[in-house]
């Protein structure tokens, strides 16, 4: 049978990809400086094999023979997320593709040393080649595919999502979120808030966090937690590789960039094992994996009832103080303050800092905006969104991202997509199954189930719309995430 053999064929390319996987978390964890030269060679003969195999002449008529067979409907769909990824490849030419795994793994190594010295001037030469290849990739796809060139770099991470339904989210949010992050800070401003004394050693940091990944359910036979500059969720389901990063100051952002990433994780590990292999055994999209990290780190772990259980266990890693208290905790980690860095923020402003990057990187692949105006631009919308001004800190601005170091434009507005989709499960799970103080008191049995029959089974065996509507009775809606954030920060 044609369909047999097209599991075969990207199975086999399951494989590669896995490899390529690997040898990117060890890019940004274990691998030497020296290393980086001959990784990005080797990373890019890969990337070009995983091309080929997308491109084999036979594909075409394997597809074409399986559409007659008999196939069941989750093999129905398996057959179209095969051929949405065949025809994703047949829209760039293997030049292209090495070229810009290469221009990527340069961009991205550099960074690492560039942003802490703020060296902006060095960064642009490289990120004018990353950028200029995207363009090239964005204008292939967008001829093929009929969309705009932002809209066609949009489709590799949320699947059906358009330049047009992120103008109209993104004005809405607008309309309402200036209001609400002042009237929180003018409630929180009389707060009594203390903060957590350190230093917090390294290890302890790690053991915390360790523990509170096994609270989560996190399966170590199949993971494991590393360090690297940015904190990522990678490998694959089978193996899933986690990082974070540690400050001896502050205890809250490794703990919660780690429960952050768990959520990637879980959704990860409960991919239905049948269809790992697949195209259609993957996530649904970058919005459903934002959705479920930030169910995680904003839904569970920032509520009361999760910190109180969190609060001893601070106490017994790092010394019993005050700032332990589940109440200031409680405060501490719902404070809303507007910030320049978007990993650091709170709930409340973060959407702020997506929509900046959404409207710069729509405008660097269109070509409103040169790449060598990005600091000014970024600077701008800063003092527009957040009031804050990052003139002369790129290493606080534009260059704080690792995101469009390996061109991955079209990926930022799935966090914001994320925050939304996370509320509306958390709404839908507590309306069935009862409030989030009784379902963590529970040891969060009832909450990994929901999530496992409602989104990690699924995989990418409906759309991210199905999904959703089945899981919540709603499509895209943001009213869930303007109640949730009304009632957490303004009661």
């Amino acid at each position: 049978m044609s369909y047999s053999a097209l599991e075969q064929h990207f199975e086999q390319l399951h494989h590669l990809q896995h490899l390529g996987a690997i040898c990117g978390w060890d890019q940004a964890t274990m691998m030497p400086p020296g290393g980086n030269e001959a990784r990005a060679e080797a990373l890019g003969t890969l990337a070009v094999l995983c091309h080929r195999q997308l491109q084999d002449p036979r594909l075409g008529d394997w597809f074409a023979r399986a559409e007659s067979e008999p196939l069941s409907q989750e093999q129905q769909q398996s057959l179209a997320e095969m051929r949405r990824a065949w025809r994703d490849a047949t829209l760039l030419p293997a030049d292209l593709v090495r070229a810009r795994s290469l221009a990527g793994s340069r961009c991205e190594h550099a960074w690492r040393s560039l942003r802490p010295a703020n060296d902006w001037a060095g960064f642009l030469p490289l990120f004018e080649e990353v950028v200029a290849l995207s363009r090239e990739a964005a204008a292939a796809r967008s001829e093929a595919l009929g969309l705009s060139r932002y809209d066609s770099l949009l489709e590799l991470y949320e699947p059906g999502m358009r330049t047009q339904a992120l103008d109209t989210l993104f004005g809405e949010l607008s309309g309402w979120l200036p209001g609400l992050i002042a009237e929180v800070q003018e409630k929180q401003r009389l707060e009594t808030v203390l903060s957590p004394q350190g230093p917090f050693a390294t290890d302890k940091q790690k053991a915390l966090g360790l523990e509170v990944m096994s609270w989560l359910g996190f399966d170590f036979h199949h993971g494991r937690l590393d360090v690297s500059a940015h904190p990522f969720c990678g490998g694959v389901s089978e193996d899933v590789r986690l990082t974070t990063r540690y400050d001896e100051a502050d205890v809250a952002q490794a703990l919660m960039g780690i429960i952050h990433e768990t959520g990637h994780a879980r959704y990860e590990q409960g991919l239905p094992a049948a269809w790992r292999r697949l195209p259609v055994g993957q996530a649904r999209s970058m919005g459903v994996h934002e959705s479920q990290s930030l169910f995680f780190e904003m839904q569970l772990a920032r509520h009361p009832a999760f910190i109180a259980r969190l609060s001893p266990l601070l106490a017994r890693y790092f010394g019993d103080q005050p700032a332990f208290e589940p109440g200031n905790l409680a405060r501490l980690y719902t404070r809303v303050q507007p910030g320049l860095i978007r990993v650091d923020a709170d709930e409340v402003t973060y959407p702020a800092h997506i929509m900046l990057r959404y409207r710069i990187e729509r405008d660097l692949i269109e070509g409103t905006l040169a790449p060598r105006h990005l600091p000014e631009r970024w600077n701008q919308l800063m003092q527009q969104y957040l009031g804050l001004s990052t003139e002369g800190n790129d290493k606080d601005g534009c260059l704080q991202d690792i995101h469009w170091t390996d061109g991955s434009f079209g990926y930022f507005p799935s966090y914001t997509l994320g925050a939304i989709y996370a509320a509306q499960q958390a709404e839908a799970m507590q309306q069935q199954l009862g409030p989030f103080e009784r379902l963590i008191d529970d040891d969060l049995t009832a909450v990994f189930g929901w999530l496992e029959h409602h989104i990690w089974r699924h995989a990418s065996l409906c759309s991210t719309g199905e999904l959703m509507a089945r899981a919540t009775g709603h499509v895209l809606d943001a009213a869930p995430f303007r109640r949730h954030l009304e009632q957490r920060y303004l009661g």
